[in-house]
């Protein structure tokens, strides 16, 4: 399936948000956000959150710095 992540299309085998964060490495990520249009999903609710074809995720993590 091809979803779109931070405006750059990409295909994944992942059913759910929690599949595609753990695909892309970023499961091990504590300070991810992720909205879908302008709605952020809690982190609770990624494992049952389903992907669709085309659907644009917007990913967010936060760094530390000056």
């Amino acid at each position: 399936m091809k979803v779109v992540i931070n405006d750059k299309p990409q295909e994944t085998s992942a059913k759910t948000l929690a599949e595609l964060v753990k695909e892309l490495g970023l499961n091990d990520q504590p300070a991810i956000a992720i909205a879908i249009g302008e709605k952020v999903i809690s982190r609770s609710s990624w494992a049952a959150y389903a992907l669709t074809e085309n659907m644009s995720v917007l990913m967010i993590r936060a760094a530390q710095g000056g």
